[in-house]
């Protein structure tokens, strides 16, 4: 069987899957505002946003189009094999060039991606605040990043497979799983990597996020405020860790620009997520996709001729992580087809919540204000928001918080 024309043409169909996706995402600018957003944009905000989603579809299909001719020139010419030639023939040795090969490849790419959307696109509608030394710095952490989180993995695969054959289907998952667990247990540490955090000052807004977590028997570590303006001017908030380590985090972007009421109201929201237990529902569904990749994976390591197809003598597990990402880029949107599913009706329950908590009206002036400051798609494509949307259209949002104002 030609194995070598089967990974090329797993690679295709992605990248025809991705530029379907960005021609719908661009045609879908000029679909109608929905009444219920007409007071988010006005003309000429709406004029802005139309130029700036054109703007990143077209860098989209330029980043595609550019990983693509690199993967299929890379595949086609068995560079992967020759490269790892050139190291020595300890295990360590050759997985590592693998990954240092496919981590420069994709910074090659990635970094004028990055420059031309950080720099460029977001200065140029005012989104941007970081600096060039700033701009720098994150490159560099997030290429060694890449390169650690990818080497690890490999080193898990290469152990599991060498000793448990064909167990490595459940164990490759199950380490996995733990291993995406103790990074979100330990975000709070790996956030502090170039960034600022600040207690909350007393007053209102502390008082009223702390009055509605004490009522539902929720305690934090901390409210804290991060730095998020030295880099962009968009709004975000969120929860992070595990048990004490547990904290608020809050965009300094947005504790300028939301009333303690619409601050509580998101919060109100993120709440509901933890009553419905919706986390919990999150992690069992997302080791049901990690036992998806293993089988992915388990495929990849199982015939010593798909390698020998790309110059290798055998199996070679540093080239196994090519192919997964082949076989994941084909499967993994069916699987994130009913995974973002999920997703859209938490989002609603959880929006619910924050109804129940008195703050419906709080909660639509600040998803409106969110989508204002993040320039977000008023009216995307029906097909988008099924394949890549993990939060229903903001419409389709308020009209269910009315509803349930209503009720």
């Amino acid at each position: 069987m030609n194995f070598k024309l089967l990974v090329i043409i797993l690679v295709v169909v992605e990248c025809l899957y991705r530029i379907v996706l960005n021609r719908v995402t661009y045609r879908s600018a000029n679909n109608p505002t929905p009444d219920n957003l007409a007071d988010v944009y006005d003309n000429n905000a709406y004029s802005k946003w139309k130029k700036y989603s054109a703007e990143n579809c077209k860098l989209d299909l330029f980043s595609t189009l550019a990983s693509f001719a690199a993967s299929v020139i890379l595949l086609c010419a068995n560079v992967h094999s020759a490269f790892a030639s050139l190291f020595s023939a300890g295990q360590f040795a050759q997985l590592s060039s693998i990954i240092l090969l496919e981590t420069a490849v994709s910074t090659v790419i990635g970094i004028p991606v990055k420059y031309i959307r950080t720099m460029k696109i977001e200065e140029k509608y005012g989104f941007n605040r970081s600096s060039m030394k700033t701009f720098v710095s994150d490159c560099i952490k997030s290429m060694l990043l890449d390169f650690m989180l990818g080497l690890l993995i490999v080193e898990v695969l290469a152990l599991l497979h060498t000793y448990m054959g064909d167990w490595i289907i459940l164990l490759f998952a199950i380490a996995i799983f733990l291993f995406t667990l103790l990074i979100s247990f330990l975000y709070p540490v790996l956030s502090k990597i170039g960034n600022k955090f600040t207690p909350l000052e007393d007053g209102e807004l502390k008082d009223k996020l702390m009055e509605l977590l004490t009522k539902h028997g929720y305690r934090v570590k901390s409210i804290d405020v991060m730095d998020a303006s030295r880099r962009t001017s968009k709004l975000n908030a969120y929860f992070t860790g595990f048990g004490k380590l547990k904290k608020i985090v809050l965009y300094d972007n947005l504790v300028n620009a939301m009333t303690p009421d619409e601050i509580c109201a998101v919060f109100s929201h993120e709440l509901g997520h933890g009553l419905n237990k919706d986390v919990l529902k999150g992690q069992i569904a997302n080791f049901l996709n990690m036992f998806v990749m293993s089988v992915a994976v388990w495929l990849a390591v199982k015939d010593a001729l798909v390698y020998t197809q790309f110059g290798f003598e055998g199996v070679h597990y540093g080239f196994a992580y090519i192919l997964l990402a082949a076989l994941l880029g084909v499967v993994q949107p069916f699987t994130s087809l009913v995974m973002n599913y999920r997703s859209r009706k938490a989002e609603y329950r959880a929006d619910k919540q924050a109804v129940d908590e008195g703050y419906g009206e709080a909660l639509i002036s600040a998803l409106k204000k969110l989508a204002k400051e993040n320039f977000a798609h008023l009216s995307p494509s029906k097909i988008n928001v099924v394949l890549q949307y993990s939060h229903p259209p903001l419409c389709e949002r308020i009209s269910a918080i009315e509803k349930n104002l209503n009720k």
